[in-house]
């Protein structure tokens, strides 16, 4: 983290005195299978290495575990474990029989390290912390998501905590030692959800609803299975029964738990893809607190596979066990879902970027489909005339929902701009401010992604709005705007 005292300024809010970039030493492990990287068949590489591995003397065998966690001891938390849990992966496929040591060494030959930041760090958001305890007066503990970007553009959500202060100070805690990835578990399928998933995607068939029909409103991935079993003596009269099953058992992959252990701290907490529709990455998390009474937490994400982008649903009450969901409905598609912190006449409510290019309003009766959709008209800038787009969730307002936007102007300028939308009626903006709130600087401009500020959520707090932005996909700064400045600049609308 590097200081930034007597930083220029260029838009209406005001940057703040820190800049965090990326950190090339954070890195979790991961199973490596020889060649599977190139894309080659990886069965007989992994059999002549195991066969390498056994040949080796046990004094061999000794010194190379040593010089192992020499190297990478500090790197990782219990690193002997993480080598036998990866042997355990492999050898039950191999069958022979070893010393614990030689059993450590060929899970640490099936081992590599990943690095989460590589590439790059973007698009931060900001929620009060589920721990408000030990502040000083007009202090709030607070959390920080990000983008981290890592080898071959793997993208993950990762976590920092800090603090504001009344004054509009953002203080950021250094963030502890070894990342750590969670624990899967396969949660309960909605079959409502699914018939919706399957509707958008034009594969609603009289198979998937006859293999549907035979499971309740919620199921899980064994009684999928089970009740695909039970058709396969009817293959001959259901069309497209494996091509159907197979489509079925990857959405139903798409409902899960990652849950990290208790002892870990929250900036060790890494999600990482763990489905079909997340194998390239997870993007963009935009998290906002839904119900302070009870301290419930959601965000929308991206998951992309490589080709396509589906949104996805993340819940939590701690930020230790969170809950993964698939959204549906024609407001939930591309990027840039942003839920409402409550509902608005008794729907869930959500700003939509379903064309990639304007922002939209959408509802939701259970908050999981997105079918009703409305635009927002967009004031004509020209810094924001190829493309708008949402930076997060919105803050009520006396007066309105403060929405902070993105807009893209000439030479793929990503500026942040602010509008208002009408507490009652969302989908009616009454306010804008005609110019950018934050638009980059010449130490902004250098990055992997040129010329971008960008923001997935902001913070209100004693009358400032707290702007987390990514900068160019390298750094994370923030900037901050009090709501006395922010009315200054607002422009009714007609």
């Amino acid at each position: 983290m590097v200081g930034r005292p007597g930083v220029s300024t260029s838009g209406v809010a005001t940057r703040g005195e820190w800049r965090v970039r990326a950190d090339y030493s954070r890195v979790v492990t991961a199973l490596f299978l020889p060649g599977q990287d190139l894309g080659e068949e990886s069965a007989t590489r992994v059999s002549a290495t195991l066969q390498r591995v056994m040949a080796m003397s046990d004094s061999d065998v000794a010194d190379t575990l040593h010089d192992l966690s020499s190297r990478f001891g500090d790197r990782h938390d219990d690193l002997a474990q993480i080598f036998r849990q990866n042997a355990t992966r492999v050898h039950p496929h191999l069958g022979s029989p070893m010393s614990s040591q030689r059993y450590e060494l060929l899970g640490a030959v099936f081992t590599h390290e990943i690095t989460l930041e590589g590439s790059g760090i973007c698009n931060p958001s900001v929620v009060p912390h589920p721990d408000q305890r030990s502040l000083a007066p007009g202090e709030q503990r607070v959390i920080m998501s990000y983008r981290a970007i890592g080898e071959g553009h793997l993208s993950t959500i990762c976590f920092r905590t800090g603090v504001v202060t009344s004054r509009g100070d953002f203080r950021l805690d250094a963030p502890s030692a070894h990342p750590t990835t969670p624990t899967i578990h396969r949660g309960t399928v909605s079959k409502r959800l699914v018939r919706a998933l399957l509707f958008d995607s034009h594969l609603d068939s009289e198979t998937a609803a006859w293999i549907l029909h035979h499971l309740g409103d919620e199921f899980t991935e064994a009684e999928l299975n089970d009740a695909i079993v039970r058709m396969d003596h009817e293959s001959d009269l259901r069309l497209h029964l494996i091509t159907t099953s197979s489509t079925l058992r990857t959405m139903a992959a798409n409902f899960y738990q990652s849950h990290f252990d208790e002892s870990t701290d929250v900036s060790q907490r890494v999600l990482m893809p763990t489905t079909p529709a997340e194998s390239r990455g997870l993007e963009d998390a935009r998290f906002v607190l839904t119900d302070a009474q009870t301290g419930r937490y959601r965000a929308t994400c991206a998951a992309y596979d490589g080709h396509s982008v589906t949104q996805k649903l993340i819940e939590t009450d701690d930020f230790r066990t969170f809950t993964f969901s698939p959204l549906a409905g024609r407001g939930a598609r591309n990027k840039g879902l942003a839920l409402f912190p409550r509902r608005v006449r008794g729907r869930h409510v959500a700003l939509s970027r379903l064309d990639h290019v304007s922002n939209y309003v959408t509802f939701s009766d259970d908050g999981r489909r997105w079918d009703e959709v409305y635009p927002i008209p967009n004031p004509a800038s020209a810094w924001s005339m190829l493309q708008v787009g949402n930076c997060g969730s919105p803050l009520e307002l006396p007066e309105g929902w403060l929405v902070l936007t993105h807009g893209i102007g000439p030479m793929r300028t990503y500026s942040i701009g602010a509008l208002l939308l009408d507490l009652d009626d969302p989908t009616r903006v009454v306010a804008y401010v005609p110019e950018p709130l934050l638009t980059p600087i010449p130490d902004e401009q250098d990055g992997y992604v040129p010329n971008v500020l960008y923001s997935c959520g902001a913070l209100l707090w004693a009358g400032t709005v707290i702007i987390p932005i990514g900068i160019a996909d390298q750094s994370l700064g923030y900037a901050t705007i009090t709501l006395e400045v922010l009315r200054e600049h607002l422009t009714p609308v007609a």
